[in-house]
């Protein structure tokens, strides 16, 4: 028999001493979600303040950028309702945010797309984990659905931005690599500070 992973759905998610549950777990969730959509926008911000119009998917940077101040409107307004403490992150991520976007984006047009393919995909891993988690609280259906509908959203700016040659910027593999790490460090610590 082999033994049963934290993400083997097939009995439920398994679950360990110190895993937050219920309130906790929902909580955290909005939380983080929150200061991700934010860092979101600051990020695209950043590449847009550098590349301006002249990228040739700007239209698709701002289309980007709107989609993500549509989640962060989301996020905001159940921070609100819920009576969810946001992250206390908030000033680091609107100066890490930009400057990340900003960063990429005199780096290259390249750089700039790999930096979205890099979030994006950390952001992917991060819903769809959050996703299986509600799949055990019935009554978070709503919150599930929102999870879901903005995994596909964020997974669309993933694909327009390989579209846009993110994999040709020079050391994609390592950059990529960094911003993924940033990213989930970011995403721990936006669940517990």
């Amino acid at each position: 028999m082999t033994p049963k992973s934290k993400s083997d759905t097939r009995h439920g998610p398994r679950w360990i001493p110190g895993d937050p549950r219920g309130k906790s777990l929902v909580d955290g969730i909005v939380r983080v979600d929150h200061a991700g959509e934010y860092g979101a926008t600051r990020i695209y911000a950043g590449q847009i303040a550098v590349l301006g119009d002249r990228h040739r998917a700007a239209p698709e940077l701002r289309h980007m950028l709107a989609q993500e101040q549509e989640h962060l409107k989301t996020f905001e307004k159940m921070i609100v309702a819920r009576r969810v403490r946001p992250t206390a992150l908030t000033p680091l991520w609107h100066v890490a945010g930009f400057a990340l976007g900003a960063v990429t984006a005199a780096m290259g047009e390249k750089a700039a797309m790999a930096c979205t393919v890099a979030i994006e995909e950390a952001i992917d891993e991060h819903y769809a984990a959050q996703a299986q988690a509600l799949e055990s609280l019935p009554e978070e259906a709503e919150l599930k659905s929102v999870v879901e509908k903005f995994r596909e959203e964020e997974l669309e700016h993933r694909d327009t931005a390989l579209a846009n040659g993110a994999e040709q910027a020079l050391g994609y593999p390592v950059l990529s690599a960094a911003i993924k790490a940033g990213s989930r460090l970011a995403i721990w610590l936006s669940q517990r500070v």
